[in-house]
């Protein structure tokens, strides 16, 4: 496989080195941090060298393909998609209990979070290393649930009065919304409300939890109009490059087309350019906040979608062994210095304690309040991954669709559209036999 050499790191691997050949996908400035945990790692020992090759886009998975194919794979790869069981039960991939120790493999499943653990493992086998997780958590404006007398949700029936106070139904064409759901996020608000999706080999739709979360998620087309909310969540896209709606657009404004919004970790980097800029022309900021996903009763706290990266050693890497080593620091599984600085310099959530609790992280997470929010839910045992079993991707787009079926028809039997992806997923899964991981969301 042919690279272009603009991807290649021209500094020569030392004669005395073994080389282990890395694939990301990272650019811009995160590709700047992983160069940096690279080039800590070549200069920690005198055994392995690591070479990364940066391979930004969509055409990572085919270049492996082809790489694989032809005999001369890279030795590890970062992915975060979910393909994990389907790249194993394809046999793409080597388990890393192939070549890691017993002891260290049972270390690692002890020492990682639960959320990071569920990404690594197929069948409780370990064919990847979770080495950073993304947490979805509700952002509010405090300023202006302040303006109405209302405090940020603990509950679905805090979160539902909110949204009453706010953007009541007799309101049909608000210019901004106290909030709206969208039909990614019923991943999330599944897990909270305690569905499964997946498990014993068969999909599980048409569950109450399942039907309960989408005649919620609907319930904001009934109350404000489907048209009118289609049309809304249309006018996010007209917003300039990555604008998150949370924030006001205009210099005179206060508020953003939502008061609460549903996002990742990654947006307390938005909120914090927003505020420095708002200080350096000398006007007034809204304050934020942020906070785990409202529960119903009998749901989950502290639940959601937790999804992040992961390292895999391809079927033929010469250097598995080199790769390990490079994972173990990249994590900060023997020594957790060097992942405290790689996830404060990144933005990054550790994916374990150890990491989280190190001096050099804990001094970030003190200059960046909100970020620690998504942190301590990292831990939490009730975040999941979409189920790890063979066809993935169908399940997250046909769960996906048929949310998004639901709030432009509201009037539709969530029971119905439920039923029907079941069985669409359940088909495509039968026909792959043999059925992916015996496992559960849980």
């Amino acid at each position: 496989l042919l690279l272009a050499p603009a991807f290649l790191s021209k500094t020569p691997v030392p004669s005395d080195r073994q080389e282990v050949i890395f694939w990301h996908f990272w650019g811009g400035q995160d590709r700047d941090v992983v160069d940096d945990v690279v080039d800590r790692f070549n200069q920690s020992q005198r055994t392995y060298f690591v070479r990364a090759v940066a391979l930004p886009g969509n055409n990572l998975q085919a270049k492996l393909f082809l790489a694989i194919a032809g005999g001369d794979p890279p030795d590890l790869v970062n992915q975060d998609d979910p393909i994990l069981a389907d790249w194993s039960k394809r046999g793409v991939l080597q388990s890393f209990e192939t070549f890691a120790s017993i002891q260290e493999v049972a270390v690692l499943k002890q020492w990682m979070f639960p959320a990071a653990l569920r990404l690594s493992i197929v069948d409780e086998e370990l064919f990847a290393v979770c080495n950073g997780l993304d947490i979805r958590a509700l952002y509010y404006n405090t300023t202006e649930l302040e303006r109405f007398g209302l405090t940020p949700p603990e509950t679905l029936d805090e979160l539902n009065h909110i949204c009453e106070t706010i953007s009541p139904a007799a309101e049909q064409r608000p210019t901004a919304y106290a909030f709206l759901p969208d039909s990614r996020s019923i991943w999330g608000w599944g897990f909270v409300f305690g569905a499964d999706f997946y498990r014993d080999r068969n999909v599980r739709l048409a569950t109450p939890e399942l039907i309960s979360v989408l005649t919620w998620m609907s319930g904001f087309s009934v109350k404000h109009g489907a048209d009118n909310v289609a049309a809304f969540r249309q006018g996010d896209q007209s917003l300039p490059g990555k604008t998150f709606s949370l924030l006001p657009v205009q210099d005179a404004e206060m508020s953003g087309r939502y008061v609460l919004l549903t996002d990742g970790q990654w947006r307390t980097r938005d909120i914090a350019n927003f505020t420095a800029r708002r200080r350096q022309l000398g006007i007034p900021s809204p304050k934020f906040g942020v906070c785990p996903l409202p529960y119903p009763e009998n749901g989950r706290n502290n639940a959601g979608w937790v999804n992040g990266n992961f390292f895999v050693v391809p079927r033929g890497a010469r250097n598995p062994a080199g790769a390990w080593e490079f994972v173990k620091f990249w994590i900060g599984l023997e020594q957790p210095e060097p992942a405290a600085k790689t996830c404060a310099t990144g933005g990054w959530i550790p994916v374990s304690e150890s990491v989280v609790n190190h001096p050099e992280f804990q001094s970030f997470l003190k200059r960046d309040p909100m970020f620690a929010q998504f942190v301590s839910l990292a831990s939490s045992p009730n975040q999941f991954p979409i189920p790890m079993v063979q066809g993935a991707s169908f399940l997250k787009r046909t769960v996906e669709a048929a949310a998004y079926e639901a709030m432009i028809h509201p009037n539709r039997s969530a029971t119905e559209i439920l039923l029907e992806a079941e069985t669409r997923i359940q088909s495509h899964f039968d026909a792959r036999q043999p059925l992916g991981a015996d496992s559960d969301a849980r």
